[in-house]
């Protein structure tokens, strides 16, 4: 079975790695070396907010709440799965880094950028606090705060790679077969973790 903090760690990981305008973002920012790690430490910033706010409250009403946990496993199972057949969708589809634009040269307009990247779409917040928190409910409270830091983990890893490797992944994320690899891999990631809910609920 797995921990709580290798689940945090592939659920969170599985909804980032995702083709999304943030993550292009901060991969441009990598490959043109526009205050990158300043944007990565920002995006890490928000996710550790946003998870945190998950896991502390969302989380504690749901593990309190048996009737609202059954509810948020059946309906996190459900979004997992729809998530996971957008993947796959996009994965048949195929998908390609669109990295043209005009680099930003100030770290105040790149930060603020950043924010409006990371925090006007509104999937993060289902992701994060709704989806993550509730998910994370259905651990005692030690394991469940493991959970986040699996996440929280994930969230780390990936800005840093796309923020350190920009220059070396670009090349590579300008292929169709690159994200199709990708979403392939985030649809069994979802599809994964659904069917675990799934099962947690039944032997309940």
């Amino acid at each position: 079975m797995m921990t709580p903090f290798i689940q945090g760690f592939g659920m969170g990981g599985g909804l980032i790695v995702a083709i999304g305008a943030q993550n292009a973002f901060v991969l441009t920012q990598g490959v043109r070396k526009n205050h990158h790690l300043a944007v990565a430490a920002l995006c890490i910033l928000c996710d550790g907010l946003l998870l945190a706010l998950g896991v502390s409250g969302i989380g504690t009403l749901v593990a309190s709440n048996p009737t609202l946990g059954t509810f948020a496993t059946w309906g996190g199972a459900a979004f997992l799965s729809w998530y996971g057949f957008n993947s796959l969708r996009s994965a048949m589809k195929g998908g390609s880094l669109k990295a043209g634009e005009e680099a930003v040269t100030t770290l105040r307009h790149t930060l603020l950028l950043t924010l409006a990247v990371t925090l006007l779409n509104p999937h993060v917040y289902l992701d994060t606090i709704v989806l993550m928190g509730s998910v994370s409910g259905q651990f005692p409270t030690p394991e469940r705060y493991s959970f986040g830091v699996g996440a929280f983990t994930a969230s780390t890893v990936w800005f840093m790679v796309l923020s350190l490797g920009g220059q070396m992944l670009a090349p590579v994320f300008k292929k169709d077969i690159t994200w199709r690899i990708l979403d392939g891999l985030v649809c069994l990631t979802m599809w994964t973790m659904a069917t675990a809910l799934i099962r947690s609920e039944l032997l309940a």
